[in-house]
């Protein structure tokens, strides 16, 4: 579809004659997924879709810059502590996490800016306390 819309002529009217005629000559005819569901539909926006679903279909992985691997990662180690077995390993968890924090802010990372503070061991304890006593 090349061809240039004529002067004078409608701009949806154009557009709807050239799908219009498209349809009649069969163009979309046979396209993959014809018939079946969207994929992804029911799942929340984002606007990463394509290059997310580029990176999988080339079987491609990229690392995160180290600040935001550290921000992942603290947010992970939160959860773990949270549903740790004991309060020995929960604060363990938060322990660790916080040496890798204290060691960035220290020392710098590369990649966006980190924002991150070590937790409040005693705080995260007394969540997880609230948690296992139920």
């Amino acid at each position: 579809m090349t061809e240039r819309k004529p002067l004078g002529v409608n701009f949806e009217s154009w557009i709807d004659r050239q799908i219009r005629e498209a349809e009649e000559r069969g163009e979309f005819d046979n396209l993959p997924g014809a018939g079946k569901p969207i994929p992804g539909l029911d799942k929340p926006h984002d606007d990463m879709w394509w290059v997310k679903q580029k990176l999988r279909e080339e079987g491609l992985s990229f690392p995160l810059p180290p600040t935001l691997a550290l921000r992942k990662d603290a947010e992970e180690a939160l959860a773990a502590a949270l549903g740790a077995r004991t309060e020995a390993e929960a604060r363990e968890i938060v322990s660790e996490i916080n040496e890798r924090i204290r060691k960035a802010i220290r020392t710098g990372l590369p990649g966006p800016p980190l924002n991150l503070m070590p937790y409040d061991v005693e705080e995260i304890v007394s969540e997880w306390r609230q948690r296992h006593a139920r």
